[in-house]
């Protein structure tokens, strides 16, 4: 079973991960146990999943936060997924689903994300990785979540600026 880093350390990924299909996504067979689908699969089978507990969601870069919203809590899990390293919508993603919508669950970074952006991730609210490489050495990406030690800037893991919390 692959790992990932969950809450700083490496742990189990009982999750299985569906990808998108390439027909109609209310004809995806959702298997039962724990899996994250994409929120197209969910935004078009919510009557028939939405009495499941072991659902999770992913949403791709081009997709928006707006299409959980408000219901992102009923959710365990849901996954950003970064095509590419290169692409930061994911981290608004992030930011708007614990700050605008609340979520408290984990919020789980997939795909082609880097070591260097873990950080700025658990800033963003991101507090499980899930590399898409196999081959990651999870041992020294857990180390990258404590890169910077102090932020200027207020963030989901820092509400109060660095002015606010040194007057």
């Amino acid at each position: 079973m692959q790992k990932l880093i969950k809450d700083g350390v490496i742990a189990e990924n009982t999750w299985a991960f569906i990808a998108k299909a390439e027909g109609e996504a209310a004809a995806v067979a959702v298997p039962a146990g724990q899996v994250l689908i994409p929120v197209a699969v969910w935004l078009a089978q919510k009557d028939q999943l939405q009495n499941r507990t072991d659902i999770g969601v992913w949403i791709d870069s081009d997709e928006a936060a707006e299409l959980i919203g408000e219901e992102a809590n009923r959710f365990a899990v849901i996954g950003i997924n970064f095509p590419g390293f290169m692409d930061g919508r994911p981290f608004s993603t992030a930011r708007l689903l614990r700050e605008r919508y609340g979520f408290k669950g984990e919020l789980r970074a997939t795909g082609n994300f880097i070591r260097d952006q873990l950080c700025y991730l658990r800033r963003c609210g991101v507090n499980a990785f899930a590399f898409a490489n196999p081959e990651a050495n999870l041992e020294e990406a857990v180390k990258s979540l404590s890169d910077l030690q102090e932020y200027y800037q207020a963030a989901v893991d820092q509400p109060l600026p660095l002015f606010r919390r040194r007057a």
